[in-house]
């Protein structure tokens, strides 16, 4: 996995939806998913099938 420097973004539990945006641009849009989307998001990043 490469590692970019300021490539960071913030994650918030909205209980419906979980909600990811640029750490940047804290004013600017977010991406909006379900938890169980989030959850698989997550799973595949982590197994490296997102690579």
């Amino acid at each position: 996995m490469q590692r970019r420097p300021g490539t960071c973004v913030e994650v918030a539990d909205l209980v419906a939806h979980v909600a990811v945006r640029d750490s940047k641009d804290p004013e600017g849009p977010a991406f909006l998913a379900t938890p169980a989307a989030f959850t698989a998001f997550v799973a595949a990043a982590a197994g490296g099938f997102l690579d």
